[in-house]
């Protein structure tokens, strides 16, 4: 198994529990974060954990949400709505609940997607969660 492409059928990926998917989502949203800091040319570490941080939590992640709620398919929105819906154990003092919830979601979406393989799906609704950042950041 490559298990940087795990391509799983969609039966599959049904299997796993909305909380499992956010799991995966949240290593997959963080990766891609990441990889996209180096690529705009951060180099310094303090720069990079900087950035990362204000982009890879509830509160930056439900505004991701909500972003591209707007261009879901269908069922990319009912994965969505089912991973916002999930019931979590506790949310970190720093995001309110609504946030803590759509966070969830969207690292649900993430998730699904990439046990799936659909890396173009993913890099698409990244570039357009990602599209305005270098205004706010430079503020």
């Amino acid at each position: 198994m490559d298990y940087f492409k795990p391509n799983m059928t969609l039966a599959d990926v049904n299997k796993i529990s909305m909380l499992g998917l956010a799991h995966i989502g949240d290593g997959v949203y963080e990766l891609m974060t990441r990889a996209s800091l180096c690529k705009d040319g951060h180099t310094a570490v303090g720069e990079l954990h900087h950035l990362a941080t204000r982009r890879v939590n509830a509160p930056a992640q439900a505004a991701a949400a909500e972003k591209i709620l707007p261009i879901l398919t269908e069922e990319e929105s009912t994965i969505y709505r089912r991973g916002r819906n999930t019931h979590v154990n506790s949310v970190p003092h720093a995001a309110h609940v609504g946030e803590y919830h759509a966070a969830t979601g969207l690292e649900a979406l993430f998730g699904w997607l990439y046990l799936q393989g659909k890396t173009e799906r993913l890099n698409e609704l990244f570039r357009e969660i990602c599209s305005g950042y270098e205004k706010k950041e430079s503020r």
